[in-house]
């Protein structure tokens, strides 16, 4: 099935050795705008590397990566289809095609049976799954190891609970999952690292009120005092 139509007739630029350094540079700038969260920048930089030389699959996906960070799922996606269409490698391509899949894969597909049964409302069920997708799109082309979806259902699923403040004992998780403590805990850290998460994090938090709202307007609050305070 194709999701994007990519024309064979379109007119390519040619790409100059000029364009390919400076496309690297930008590449590496990105990278590092990307690292600092400041993903606007990033997205500029990506964009303008791929537009300078189109054939680096490295630019399209990094785009990818921080496209999902800022939580944009159909930029996400278009720049997974261009990434599609110049990666060579046919692992690669059969792994990020299969986000384009309305299908739930092992690990989706324990998480909306487990998490349910266990009293998880369907919304944090939701956030576990775009935990995961996220995860998936933002670790690039490094080595993912799908051989145990128990422990990676497990690990999501322990994280976005801490995330909404739902405690659980982890042998508890453990024994629903048929996993062990150990492997929860390293992916929960993986998760963790990955997306930078932290508590109440926006992006899975699914409360009504998200505490982290109180401290945002508390330092705002400190900030107009301390320069009232300072004023002449």
């Amino acid at each position: 099935m194709k999701f994007y139509n990519f024309s064979e007739n379109t007119m390519v630029r040619p790409i100059t050795a000029t364009d390919r350094l400076r496309a690297q540079s930008l590449n590496r700038t990105g990278l590092e705008h990307f690292e600092r969260w400041e993903l606007e920048s990033a997205i500029t930089l990506f964009q303008e590397a791929a537009r300078l030389d189109d054939s680096e699959a490295e630019y399209h996906l990094n785009l990818a990566r921080t496209q999902v960070r800022l939580g944009d799922y159909e930029m996400m996606l278009h720049a997974l289809g261009d990434y599609i269409r110049t990666e060579t490698n046919k692992s690669m391509i059969n792994r990020f095609e299969a986000l384009f899949s309305n299908a739930l894969d092992d690990v989706e597909t324990l998480l909306t049976t487990v998490m349910p049964r266990e009293e998880m409302s369907l919304e944090v069920v939701g956030a576990a799954i775009q935990m995961w997708v996220e995860y998936r799109v933002t670790i690039g082309k490094q080595y993912l190891d799908r051989s145990h979806p128990e422990e990676w259902a497990a690990a999501l699923d322990y994280t976005v609970r801490k995330v909404n403040f739902q405690e659980v004992l982890i042998d508890d998780m453990a024994r629903w999952y048929e996993t062990t403590e150990g492997a929860i805990r390293q992916g929960h850290n993986e998760l963790v690292k990955t997306l930078d998460i932290m508590p109440c994090d926006y992006r899975y938090y699914r409360g009504e009120e998200n505490p982290l709202d109180k401290l945002v307007e508390a330092a705002v609050m400190l900030e107009e005092l301390e320069q009232r305070f300072r004023a002449e």
